[in-house]
């Protein structure tokens, strides 16, 4: 990039030309909009009713495979319910999830780590062991036994993977806070008498934005891969809705007649967590001026 000038363009301008020439933002980021797209028009692509059963169907084989039933693209599970519109309607649990325990983690965690690194002194050490305290505890088994207590449901699992992950986020911004506040441009917005939290909020926080922006994307993957822990184990949303996680423990046990039923489920949960990492990666390529050089 170098060699094209990108470094010596304007800010904005730049970071733009980066984002445009970054292959790891394209790939990551189309993947990612096409589930995205599924997700939201998942009503209207799934082909059959996801709860529908027909035992006569029992475990069809998708239509590329010898014995497969037509309209069934993908084939069936063992109560004849159709695996494609499974899937795609397992794709709204887990972006839902992975919108929203993403975004309350990191809005938890942003909040903690921009007072510990601007504050100092015992609003960062109060802060700081909360974090150490916090990060001692496995996070999926923590997860487990939140949802155990709050009770199955979308909410719960939300609720525990911002509660577990807020950390992730509060570590990185305190430290890169730490960095901006000794910046001439802090030093100027005290010089002219801006309040601390103005500073705070409307100068430091710009700057580590496209941070968090990069934080956010890989929190994403990690809450898709949380919740299907979840739900393979019947912690998630109520056993009636699809979840990738419900299908790979429901594949789990006919892999051997019916591979197909596991392996589907678990490829678009490769496909989604890859290019969610591939996203954050190039953005994290774009966004830094030291790695766009």
């Amino acid at each position: 990039m170098a060699e094209l000038g990108i470094d010596r363009l304007p800010g904005r301008q730049g970071v733009w030309v980066a984002l445009c020439g970054n292959a790891r933002v394209w790939g990551g980021g189309g993947v990612v909009g096409l589930f995205a797209l599924i997700a939201l028009f998942a009503p209207v692509l799934a082909p059959q009713d996801p709860l529908w059963q027909d035992l006569m169907l029992y475990q069809m084989p998708p239509a590329w495979l010898p014995g497969s039933e037509p309209g069934y693209w993908l084939g069936t599970d063992s109560l004849g319910r159709d695996l494609l519109s499974r899937l795609i309607h397992g794709t709204q649990v887990a972006l839902i999830v992975a919108v929203v325990a993403a975004g309350a983690a990191g809005a938890l965690g942003v909040l903690l780590g921009l007072m510990a690194g601007y504050f100092g002194g015992w609003v960062d050490a109060l802060i700081s062991r909360l974090i150490d305290v916090w990060v001692a505890f496995p996070p999926v088994l923590l997860s487990i036994v939140l949802v155990a207590v709050l009770g199955a449901g979308l909410h719960s699992v939300i609720i525990a993977i911002a509660v577990i992950d807020w950390t992730r986020f509060a570590r990185v911004v305190r430290a890169e806070v730490l960095v901006q506040k000794e910046q001439d441009y802090v030093a100027s917005a005290v010089t002219i008498g801006l309040g601390r939290w103005r500073i705070l909020f409307g100068e430091v926080l710009p700057n580590v934005a496209p941070l968090v922006l990069v934080l956010f994307t890989m929190e994403m993957a990690i809450a898709v891969i949380v919740e299907t822990i979840l739900s393979f184990v019947g912690l998630s949303v109520a056993s009636d809705r699809p979840t990738w996680g419900g299908m790979i423990a429901e594949g789990r046990q006919v892999i051997y007649e019916a591979p197909w039923m596991m392996l589907m489920p678990i490829g678009c949960l490769i496909a989604l967590v890859l290019a969610l990492n591939a996203l954050g990666d190039g953005l994290k390529t774009a966004l830094d001026p030291v790695l766009r050089r």
